[in-house]
């Protein structure tokens, strides 16, 4: 193991602490707060929401064989992080740029930024997972992104229970469900809802959006490229084992 490969691993176990780290007092109150407001939402209108978004999220990741580079075979660690954080680089500027766009034009465009993001956060993952060799063109991979969203965009206490399917993921892999369709989008949705319900009504807010919009796209987005290298890092690892 050369002394880059040595830094990684390091970083990648501090990640690891973080991602398994009990809730905190300040995040059990919140999430306890968001779980009886979301009480008050009707059933209807959670199936809703939760439709919309697992179409939104399959047109879009389902879609990958046809936007998705191809896997980078034969580099080392190194040049594969290089690219990574390239990619992440330019995509969190892009999505910074967009928030901005979004949020300055007002309340019906600023609705607008939700399928646009997401589009850039979901192609972002197609590349980083092509630049750690892998095919997000494939069923588990994709699969494999979806988790990397949910870890990323969630409560301490979801991705405690995240983090050990991904943790154990070849384990996992050999009963994955066949149809998407079983994958847990209620709690995918509601648990990415929650996590960003603040920040996106700002960027709403008439004279603030466009600077919401900027700071959170591109801090956020930057957060999921770094999951995703971290959650790429431990596949990469476990392999050279």
């Amino acid at each position: 193991m050369n002394s880059y490969e040595q830094q990684a691993l390091a970083g990648m176990r501090k990640w690891q602490r973080k991602m398994q780290r009990r809730p905190r007092l300040t995040g059990k109150l919140t999430k306890r707060l968001q779980d009886r407001m979301n009480r008050f939402i009707p059933e209807k209108v959670h199936r809703v929401i939760t439709t919309a978004i697992k179409q939104m999220m399959r047109a879009v990741f389902f879609g990958a064989k046809y936007i998705s580079p191809r896997p980078l075979r034969d580099a080392v660690l190194e040049v594969r992080e290089a690219r990574v954080l390239e990619r992440i680089n330019f995509y969190s500027k892009t999505a910074a740029a967009e928030g901005a766009l979004t949020g300055a034009a007002g309340f019906l465009l600023g609705l607008a930024d939700f399928p646009l993001w997401l589009t850039l956060k979901s192609k972002m993952l197609f590349d980083i997972a092509a630049l750690y060799g892998y095919d997000p063109g494939e069923y588990p991979e994709r699969l494999y992104l979806l988790y990397i969203f949910q870890l990323t965009f969630s409560s301490q206490h979801h991705r405690n229970r995240v983090y050990e399917i991904m943790a154990g993921w070849e384990d996992y892999t050999r009963s994955l469900p066949e149809d998407i369709h079983q994958f847990d989008w209620r709690s995918f949705q509601q648990e990415y809802r929650d996590y960003l319900d603040l920040a996106k009504m700002l960027q709403l807010v008439p004279g603030i959006g466009a600077v919401v919009g900027l700071y959170v796209n591109h801090r956020l987005t930057a957060k999921l490229g770094k999951t995703a290298m971290n959650a790429y890092r431990m596949r990469w690892f476990r392999g050279s084992e």
